[in-house]
């Protein structure tokens, strides 16, 4: 049995106790959050946990294994530190750090003591995820083109953080999860409708040595809410739309070849529109599943899946990306 300590009450914080005291192989023994009202609000439907307000003193509890973080990203390095010092397994919300010397200091903690460090990057434990790279390691798709991904809604707008770092986190680690490959340079570009000066519209493109292009398309500000990524291979090509209930990922085997022309200054296509196929997935909660990845990786001394090598390599893209947009778009090489 792993003893967990969920800190932050917040917006994420709840669905992870839940998923934690749901699991068998996990006993969370402390809530911990500043906020007293939020401690009386889960104190009734959690019995079993002992909720307090001092995060320092649960780590000299030796009992205590791991620390599930689910704060601000600006208190993200000095949490998950002082509970990696002390010897405790840490899971952090995404994005990991809010540098990428942050997120290298917490590995290197993490490797010398021998713990786990773990980001919650909870895509990466869907059904449709999952089916996606079991696609593309069979090479239905082929080679992989290009990956298009939206991610808009009339969305909270945060004080500490751009919408990239809110919204792209997502779908930056399910492209590094699905595509063994990482991008040399980065462009962003957007724009603020708020005093403080961060972006709530931003566009992200990547751009890889193979020719692969990834765009990502994130805001805060659309009437409607659209969860989707195209991915294009040279044999196939493939929708992901997570608002679907079911249907959520459908392969098209649709294509074109360029062919040469003799005439200058023509291109000739020749298209192909074959079938669609709905492939089963598995329906289960992700975030049960993120729970029980970092229980078992503390148990078996493993490797997550959302390690913390793709957590500090979102991060890098994030940090590239600020850059970018501070210089109205200058491409940042990686």
């Amino acid at each position: 049995m792993v003893n967990v300590a969920i800190v932050g009450l917040g917006y994420w914080g709840p669905n992870l106790l839940r998923n934690f005291n749901a699991n068998p192989d996990s006993n969370v023994i402390y809530a911990v959050d500043k906020s007293e009202a939020l401690l009386e609000k889960f104190k009734l439907s959690f019995s079993n946990v002992d909720f307090v307000n001092n995060f320092d003193k649960i780590l000299g509890d030796e009992r205590l294994d791991a620390v599930v973080i689910a704060t601000p990203v600006w208190s993200h390095f000095d949490l998950a530190k002082a509970a990696l010092m002390a010897g405790k397994h840490v899971l952090v919300e995404k994005p990991m750090t809010s540098t990428l010397d942050e997120a290298n200091e917490l590995i290197s903690i993490a490797e010398d003591k021998g713990l786990i460090l773990m980001v919650d990057h909870t895509f990466l434990y869907t059904g449709a995820v999952g089916k996606i790279k079991e696609l593309i390691s069979q090479d239905s798709l082929g080679e992989i083109k290009y990956f298009d991904s939206t991610r808009i809604n009339l969305g909270l707008f945060q004080a500490d953080i751009n919408v990239l770092w809110d919204l792209a986190p997502h779908d930056i680690s399910i492209l590094n999860y699905i595509i063994d490959e990482q991008p040399v340079s980065v462009q962003a570009t957007g724009t603020s409708h708020t005093e403080n000066g961060l972006e709530n519209i931003a566009y992200l493109t990547l751009n890889y040595s193979s020719g692969k292009i990834a765009h990502f398309n994130c805001s805060w500000s659309s009437p409607v809410k659209i969860r989707s990524i195209l991915i294009g291979g040279n044999k196939k090509m493939l929708l992901y739309n997570d608002m679907e209930p079911t249907e959520k990922v459908k392969v098209y085997d649709h294509g074109y070849e360029i062919k040469n022309s003799e005439e200058k200054n023509k291109i000739i296509a020749d298209y192909r529109m074959g079938d669609i196929s709905i492939p089963k997935l598995d329906m289960k909660e992700a975030l049960a599943g993120v729970a029980m990845d970092f229980v078992k990786s503390i148990q078996n001394s493993e490797m997550p899946v959302s390690n913390m090598y793709i957590g500090r390599d979102v991060v890098k893209i994030l940090e590239a990306s600020d850059l970018s947009l501070k210089h109205q778009g200058k491409i940042v090489e990686l």
